[in-house]
């Protein structure tokens, strides 16, 4: 990674933990539709454990915790974390909710073909390069058993607020401090090399509403 995008990661992962310090429950106690949705499909496919990328406080977390599931969270913020562990404390559901900390533009901490499902709201939007996304979804390739499923939710190019976003290198943009990229169905579709893309299909979300992407991703099982 170059200096530049170095200093930037850095900035944007002080800039959460501070918004998750000053701001506890930043995102509220509801699940969001890509949880619903990632239950349904980890359900229909017999898995019962996920691990959660970018899991922040644990609102999803703990929804997929309540539909049965046991929910290893990871993100690259303590704070968030420790509000996650106090809730899970809290709601009894610490037996189903683990969390640790980890910046996933560092390897994945499982071994090779050893998870049946990960999950991941948002995260893919965050300030990663082409080429770290491209990392970042080959480490999750590469953790999943075959058969596996990938769950992931993004905000589209289709809405409205990315034309209020001020453009920066590499497709990504800013803010008020925050940086993100925001997804067409080009780079769904190139991040789904060598998978099984099962569900690519836009939809609305919140008040407002946001305009996302939901994406599921199977890894193929070996041809016999």
């Amino acid at each position: 990674m170059k200096t530049g995008h170095v200093e930037l990661a850095r900035a944007q992962q002080e800039r959460w933990q501070r918004a998750y310090l000053h701001h506890p429950q930043l995102h509220g106690s509801e699940p969001s539709a890509a949880a619903h949705w990632a239950a349904e499909v980890f359900g229909a496919a017999g898995i019962d454990d996920v691990l959660e990328l970018g899991a922040g406080h644990g609102r999803d977390a703990f929804f997929l915790a309540r539909q049965g599931f046991s929910v290893h969270a990871t993100d690259f913020s303590e704070s968030a974390l420790d509000q996650l562990r106090l809730e899970a404390q809290r709601e009894g559901l610490d037996d189903r909710v683990t969390a640790a900390l980890h910046d996933v533009r560092d390897p994945l901490p499982p071994a090779d073909a050893t998870v049946n499902a990960v999950f991941a709201n948002l995260l893919l939007n965050m300030a990663f390069t082409r080429a770290e996304l491209r990392s970042l979804v080959s480490e999750i390739y590469r953790v999943l058993c075959p058969g596996g499923l990938f769950v992931y939710a993004v905000w589209s190019a289709d809405d409205p607020c990315a034309g209020h976003w001020q453009e920066l290198e590499e497709g990504l943009a800013v803010h008020d401090g925050f940086v993100g990229r925001f997804f067409d169905q080009q780079l769904i579709q190139e991040l789904a090399d060598r998978w099984r893309l099962d569900d690519e299909t836009p939809y609305d979300e919140g008040p407002r509403p946001l305009r996302m992407w939901r994406v599921t991703l199977a890894k193929p099982e070996p041809e016999t």
